[in-house]
């Protein structure tokens, strides 16, 4: 056996049966131990098959899905065209916990959408105006020439919410709570959706 540090131990009795409640309770301890608690891994697949991830910020959640917002002419937004589905993961390294999200993908509404960009810093409404996510460009002075034009064009007025920016909300049909244990005996429990809830198990590791 090595020397490893003792993990919490988890059971599907330590875990509420609601997985939304669940997550919001490892959310708490998580939030008391990370720096940028909001960062989470969404896993997106274009129409060849092909698995995109990269990261971003979990902005909102509630019963209905966990949200983040982007360009939906990005890359992760044709491909969340083409295959609405994604996957999320949030890892807690310091409490050796990842939490999997597994479901469909939705447009949130115009009127989430606004409320949220109308809530952002100026400086990020403009990039968000500026910007052609994942469209190339030649240098960072040309992507700077377009933050300063679009400053300029909007000095003193409100920055509109463009229609190619807004929510997506991942439905979940599925969630995998993990507990890291010492010699990869971890701790798994997923939670599956059926037609009257949510089901439980305990996986192997």
């Amino acid at each position: 056996m090595t020397d490893e540090p003792t993990w919490a131990s988890m059971s599907i009795e330590d875990l509420d049966p609601d997985p939304f409640v669940a997550f919001e309770d490892w959310w708490l301890e998580g939030v008391a131990v990370m720096a940028e608690p909001e960062a989470i891994c969404v896993a997106t697949t274009d129409d060849e098959g092909q698995p995109h991830a990269r990261m971003v910020l979990l902005r909102e959640r509630d019963e209905r899905g966990f949200c983040f917002f982007t360009n939906y002419e990005s890359d992760k937004g044709t491909q969340l065209a083409a295959q609405p589905r994604a996957a999320l993961l949030w890892y807690v390294e310091a409490l050796g916990r990842q939490i999997r999200i597994e479901g469909t993908v939705e447009k949130m509404s115009v009127e989430e959408s606004d409320r949220y960009f109308g809530a952002r810093p100026r400086s990020r409404q403009i990039s968000a105006l500026s910007s052609a996510q994942s469209k190339p460009i030649a240098s960072r002075a040309e992507l700077q020439a377009q933050v300063e034009d679009v400053t300029a064009r909007f000095e003193g007025a409100a920055l509109p919410r463009p229609s190619h920016w807004g929510g997506y909300r991942v439905v979940p049909e599925r969630f995998e709570f993990w507990q890291r244990q010492a010699e990869r005996l971890h701790d798994r429990v997923a939670y599956s959706r059926s037609a009257t809830g949510w089901t439980r198990q305990r996986l192997q590791p």
